[in-house]
């Protein structure tokens, strides 16, 4: 076993050094798994030691230097939280003047956004350390740009926490965007100064706002919000409708500015900087031009990458032009996964926060499929091929369906796990809109760039908008098309984790034993059938708690819950949409359906099943005036939904209490487990399952623990209630007014 082992090593040993960013990619998400903030020195603790190893002992180094690799992912995340500015944990919970410099203007389909840094908060003597976004009124539609000096009477919040627990972190996201706190203008803003932006950063956004400004006043609608998408990468002005044709098409890769964008931009100025140096003679005969065109290429693609706002798909992309340029200036083989590893590195060590993301994830599982199949597919690729024009054309098409079903299927899963639902058609839309992308509309953006310094861009922005209008035309045909997008069941993370295991496998290895790695797809893809989604969510207000059971998901809803907290949940769920549970307030039916009975309907029947079943041992939901026995499973205790009255009905039936508001002895002693509105606000929110033995709780704040992102434990104020109001509910279900209660004691998932 051992000689075959090392005989199979040795084949492999080119590939050997691919693996280390997977290591280091691993290094940084087990920082930021961690419930709680580990020592500044530990990761500097094991990579240097382990780096000394694989330097000074080569037998070990199949140990150091994983180990290494990994410490190295660990530190650069401790690096990236390090310089982070803390958080700003006393915002004003009432309206507030703020007062400060724009750093960004933001077109949105109703409106615009502006991020304000540094900001000033009612006069305050020193500046929030991190920006303030404020999305302006639809009627203010006065002038503003980058540099100018504003003052603005809004409504701002810290950012939002999860949804769920375990849900997308976007407190972490804000952390290291250096957002402190977001919200809306209660009156139109007031510029007090204007000034031409400082810095190269401050100049390029200015950049793209004049650049936004020339091509919607060319191309009006969603296909100018795609053409402004394409050259400047800023895509909030697309409508909802058209951003979800185009994620239900299998499009939004084209929304995402990444490797085929900037690819058009290189080969663009390639072609372009070789004629224009072929028109020279002694050009052509004396220099470089292969080599010199290449240059060019790289300049506009470092161009187009700051443009467009150096996101994550696009460095990775330019780091593997770089390779690609010095490749071709080096008559080397361009594409490898040696590059692709090394942008990996070079990402991980600029920003790895970024690992954990959806476009991280979909953007290298992508581009790795790409490569390694086309690696073990070129044999048969070249029996395609032929003199005929036919072939050639047969042959690109199968290139271009091939490509598309590579990045499409290696991506899916992350989709899916982050999304909620995979296309099934995106291979057909993309063999329509890649070629319209790459062939008209980009170009012809990239003509208009370069005729807008002589005010002739309409020459080319007017064709420009005719291919945007066939692209979006082809997102909104393909989403409605039937069965257009399938919702799956949510993955567990360590089911994402098997699958990229196996993927990794799959593509990094050469030999035979690669096909090992599909098996462990396989069983990361199955993983939802070992995993087990709660009962009961509660969000992190109170204002939505579902439950959910074999025939449906039933929601209430009080004044003022979160739409985006519910579709998070009906994605989660995997399901397409709520009922409304009896006796609920539903202030929007848009994903609830209807709305369900009114509490004095409720009462007047003596209560409801739904759905009613044989006896009352195959009651799922039973609803009474008072209070809602949620029960999924007939030989489990259940959960009790109470609303407002003292000693409800099903207390000896229910394992947990759930309600809206401070509920705290609802029921006689013993009391069931809590969680109510003083639980939320403390511990954020909470899923419950409702197993044979009891109730289970898991809280946001002990799934992410005590991390620089996460706001401090709050505290109620000395005899009075909490600094967050009560959800709104109908007084009419209480029998009386709520009183103060302490905040109760609460036993986290521990």
């Amino acid at each position: 076993m051992k000689a075959a082992l090392d005989a199979w090593l040795d084949r492999e040993r080119e590939r050997l050094a691919v693996w280390l960013p997977v290591f280091m990619g691993a290094g940084v998400l087990a920082y930021y798994a961690l419930r709680f903030e580990p020592a500044p020195w530990l990761g500097a603790a094991v990579a240097v030691p382990a780096v000394t190893l694989a330097v000074w002992l080569p037998e070990l180094r199949w140990l150091s230097a994983p180990i290494a690799a990994a410490a190295l992912g660990f530190s650069a995340g401790q690096l990236a939280t390090a310089r982070a500015p803390p958080i700003e944990a006393d915002l004003p919970t009432h309206a507030s003047i703020v007062t400060g410099t724009i750093r960004a203007v933001e077109a949105l389909p109703e409106g615009r956004r502006i991020t304000i840094e540094p900001a000033w908060l009612d006069g305050a003597a020193e500046p929030l350390r991190r920006s303030v976004r404020v999305r302006l009124q639809k009627k203010d539609d006065g002038a503003l740009g980058t540099g100018d000096s504003v003052r603005v009477r809004a409504l701002v919040r810290p950012p939002a926490p999860p949804s769920y627990p375990g849900g997308w972190d976007l407190q972490r996201d804000a952390f290291y965007a250096g957002l402190g706190a977001s919200g809306y203008a209660l009156g139109k803003v007031e510029r007090i100064g204007q000034a031409v932006p400082s810095g190269p950063m401050r100049l390029m956004q200015r950049l793209r706002e004049i650049i936004r400004g020339r091509v919607v006043a060319v191309i009006p609608g969603a296909a100018g919000a795609v053409s402004v998408t394409l050259l400047t990468g800023a895509s909030m002005a697309i409508p909802e409708a058209d951003h979800a044709a185009f994620r239900d098409s299998g499009l939004a890769h084209l929304l995402a500015v990444a490797g085929l964008h900037i690819g058009i931009v290189m080969g663009f100025a390639l072609t372009l900087s070789r004629f224009g140096l072929a028109l020279s003679e002694r050009a052509s005969l004396f220099w470089p031009t292969k080599q010199l065109a290449a240059l060019c290429a790289l300049a506009a693609g470092a161009v187009y990458m700051v443009l467009t706002g150096m996101h994550v798909p696009i460095i990775r992309s330019f780091v593997m032009a770089c390779l690609l340029t010095v490749a071709l200036m080096a008559n080397r083989r361009p594409f490898s996964l040696r590059g692709l590893g090394l942008a990996a590195v070079v990402l991980m060590l600029i920003a790895p926060q970024q690992v954990p993301d959806v476009s991280f994830q979909m953007s290298f599982s992508a581009v790795l499929a790409l490569i390694s199949g086309y690696e073990a597919l070129r044999p048969w690729l070249r029996r395609l091929h032929g003199e005929s024009w036919r072939r050639r054309f047969g042959s690109h098409l199968v290139a271009l369906a091939l490509t598309s079903a590579l990045a499409g299927s290696a991506s899916a899963p992350f989709g899916a796990y982050h999304f909620g639902h995979v296309q099934i058609y995106f291979v057909l839309a993309n063999m329509i809109a890649v070629p319209l992308t790459a062939m008209w509309v980009m170009p012809a953006g990239l003509i208009a760039l370069l005729l807008m310094p002589l005010h002739l861009e309409v020459l080319a922005l007017v064709p420009m908008g005719w291919g945007a209008d066939a692209v979006v035309w082809v997102a909104r045909a393909t989403a409605a098309l039937p069965e257009a997008t399938i919702e799956v069941p949510h993955i567990p993370a360590w089911g994402l984790c098997l699958f990229s295991i196996g993927l990794a496998w799959l593509g990094l290895w050469q030999s035979r034993r690669r096909l090992a790695g599909v098996v462990v797809m396989l069983a990361g893809l199955a993983s939802p059938l070992l995993d087990r989604p709660p009962d009961v969510l509660v969000s992190s207000d109170g204002r939505l708690i579902a439950v959910r059971t074999p025939q449906g998901a039933f929601l209430q809803q009080a004044q003022g819950g979160s739409k985006f907290t519910r579709d998070a949940w009906a994605q989660y769920w995997g399901i397409g949409s709520f009922q409304p549970l009896a006796g609920a307030v539903s202030s929007s039916p848009s994903r609830t359906g209807a709305a369900g009975p009114s509490i004095a309907a409720v009462a007047a029947t003596g209560g409801a099943n739904m759905p009613s079943g044989d006896g009352e041992k195959s009651a799922i939901i039973q609803c009474e005036p008072d209070a809602c026995l949620l029960r999924p499973y007939p030989d489990r205790p259940g959960a009790l939904l109470a609303r407002g009255a003292q000693h409800p009905k099903f207390c000896d039936l229910s394992s947990v209490i759930v309600s809206a508001e401070p509920a705290r002895g609802l029921c006689p002693r013993p009391w069931p487990r809590l969680v109510d509105r003083f639980t939320v606000w403390r511990y954020g929110s909470a899923a419950i399952w409702l197993d044979r033995d009891g109730a289970r709780i898991l809280s946001d704040r002990s799934e992410r623990g005590d991390r620089p992102w996460v706001a401090p434990l709050p505290r109620p104020r000395k005899a009075a209630a909490p600094a967050l109001p009560p959800a709104a509910v109908d007084r009419a279900e209480q029998t009386g007014p709520a009183k103060d209660v302490p905040a109760p004691e609460v036993v986290n998932a521990e």
